[in-house]
């Protein structure tokens, strides 16, 4: 992917959005990702981590396999793992396997935890309308 001949490990940040620096748009890349400035609008793609420091403000989409946010973040997490740390303010919704929240987050989003995609998930059939479902008395069974 990009050119690369294998991929970077996954705690390897090579992606820095500086404080004073400001994003809107789709952002690819097979490594981490730190932000410590603004995204305004759009998506951030890695098979990696995303960082959100204490100086970050961010309005966009986040897909990768952890998130971790300790600055201001608005919108839609599809992550393996979410983990919002002291001092964020998070809104939105967040789909993750699993979750970590610190003392002292303000949180407004929806908070969906999952096993697997849900695309895999498979509901059992509904009986149809003219079925009929035994009912069974439990007094008359003991």
């Amino acid at each position: 992917m990009f050119g690369r001949t294998q991929r970077p490990d996954a705690d390897a940040i090579e992606v820095i959005l500086g404080p004073r620096a400001t994003f809107s748009g789709t952002l690819r890349c097979d490594a981490s990702v730190r932000v410590d400035g603004s995204v305004e609008g759009g998506q951030i793609e890695t098979p990696a981590n995303v960082i959100f420091t204490e100086t970050a403000r961010a309005e966009c989409n986040v897909i990768a396999k952890t998130v971790s946010i300790r600055g201001h973040f608005h919108g839609i997490i599809r992550a393996e793992r979410v983990e919002l740390l002291r001092g964020s303010q998070v809104h939105g919704a967040l789909h993750v396997k699993t979750f970590f929240m610190d003392d002292g987050v303000q949180m407004r989003a929806e908070l969906n935890i999952q096993d697997a995609p849900a695309e895999a998930t498979v509901l059992p059939a509904q009986p149809g309308e003219d079925a009929k479902i035994p009912v069974v008395n439990p007094a008359k069974e003991a």
